[in-house]
């Protein structure tokens, strides 16, 4: 698998020392800015949900790595169910692109191979959420064959 340049683009479960670059990809759009705290150091904050999501076996941390470099990240939550006749769903989380790397396949790659992490799991469903104010995002998953097929409501605590 080839990014955009002659570099090796692959995807993996994140390690410890990638935090400073999936945070800084977290807070790389304004809504990101907002709510997520990019300064030099890593929040000790990220740290521990790091550590969290690491030790669950239902949980991956990936990200995108090109060359080397970390140029994007999400997080793939397995989920049991009942409905469906007992499904599980694959739930894509805070799924981000290196901004001066949209628009290259990069994305599209990183959500096909996480789909396969799904397949891989015996989900059934994977689904995703993404702010209506992100509009680029919302058809890059419609073309992707994501369908806008419920109403998400979140609450503040």
């Amino acid at each position: 698998m080839t990014g955009t340049t002659d570099q090796p683009l692959r995807f993996r479960r994140a390690l410890r020392a990638d935090l400073p670059a999936i945070v800084a990809l977290l807070a790389d759009d304004d809504l990101g800015r907002a709510r997520e705290s990019a300064a030099q150091a890593v929040d000790p904050v990220y740290v521990a949900a790091f550590e969290v999501i690491a030790a669950d076996a239902n949980q991956i941390l990936a990200v995108a790595d090109l060359g080397g470099e970390v140029i994007g990240c999400m997080q793939i939550t397995f989920i049991p169910g009942l409905s469906r006749r007992g499904a599980w769903r694959g739930q894509l989380e805070s799924v981000r692109v290196a901004s001066h790397l949209r628009g290259r396949g990069i994305g599209e790659q990183f959500l096909d191979w996480a789909i396969g992490q799904c397949r891989e799991r015996g989900c059934g469903l994977v689904q995703l959420t993404t702010d209506r104010q992100r509009l680029d995002a919302l058809r890059f998953y419609e073309r992707l064959g994501f369908v806008p097929s419920h109403n998400g409501m979140k609450r503040q605590l």
